[in-house]
């Protein structure tokens, strides 16, 4: 949804985006995308219209944001591993190096994307639109 909000600006300015029209056009879900721009919302990285005339647009922050912060504010596991079933913890959990690795891992690959903004990404090519309106994607 950022990617998609960074690249399609009109001369006026960033253009709103539905959840429908995104949802069309990269072929997920529309409750995946209304979730996924409430979260982003909720992160202030879009800024929302509601209404007849309403969308999401990316905000200021949103186009100066890194990859790595928005992967992190998104993962809501503590752990790669999962060391725990519903039989109990792992035998092993007290003294495995596993954990450890696997979190040194994930960060380093957060570390990687730390320098790559958000907005460098979406580079819109001349004469393509990332979106086209939707009532020109339902005629025949």
């Amino acid at each position: 949804m950022l990617l998609s909000a960074a690249a399609d600006r009109s001369q006026q300015g960033p253009i709103l985006l539905t959840s429908q029209q995104i949802a069309d056009s990269v072929g997920i879900p529309y409750s995946h995308v209304s979730k996924a721009v409430i979260r982003l919302r909720e992160l202030g990285l879009v800024e929302v219209i509601r209404g007849r005339a309403g969308g999401a647009s990316i905000s200021t922050s949103g186009r100066v944001a890194t990859v790595g912060w928005l992967l992190r504010q998104l993962d809501n596991r503590p752990d790669v591993a999962d060391c725990h079933t519903p039989l109990g913890d792992c035998p092993l959990l007290d003294g495995c190096g596993l954990r450890g690795a696997l979190a040194r891992a994930r960060e380093a690959f957060y570390g990687e994307l730390d320098s790559v903004v958000i907005a460098s990404l979406a580079a819109k090519r001349p004469g393509q639109p990332v979106f086209v309106a939707l009532d020109t994607m339902l005629r025949p």
